[in-house]
């Protein structure tokens, strides 16, 4: 089952903080179609939020056709992100955690480490760069 967490200095709402979580999980292979979302209660009690901000999360995803309400069951996964590309994975984390180790070893923080991943994600975006 996902846990999630949440990151205030993101700039991003907390309910779209869980929207992502939840599409990159399924992105991933780590939610399949019949997985249980956490409840709402659970959720609210892990991250201290409003019920309210949980609902939207999850209203959201029930929209894209995602996820979908079961009265008195829970949220469930009723669709996939998942592609072929599942397989590449693996490779490609493993030359990522050598990358990220250089970067530590250069003496870049995390926010550093982030900020210039999400700098070249997007330059290399703009140019449209594959």
């Amino acid at each position: 089952m996902i846990e999630f967490h949440l990151d205030a200095r993101s700039g991003v709402s907390p309910y779209q903080q869980l929207v992502r979580q939840v599409r990159h999980a399924m992105r991933l292979g780590l939610l399949a179609e019949g997985d249980q979302l956490p409840t709402v209660k659970d959720v609210v009690a892990r991250l201290a939020i409003n019920p309210n901000t949980v609902l939207k999360a999850y209203r959201e995803l029930e929209h894209e056709g995602l996820a979908a309400a079961r009265p008195g069951l829970g949220t469930f996964v009723t669709a996939t992100l998942t592609d072929g590309s599942l397989a590449a994975h693996e490779p490609l984390r493993q030359e990522l955690r050598r990358w990220l180790r250089k970067a530590r070893m250069a003496g870049l923080d995390e926010e550093s480490i982030e900020a210039l991943f999400t700098a070249t994600f997007q330059a290399d975006a703009q140019r449209g760069i594959a």
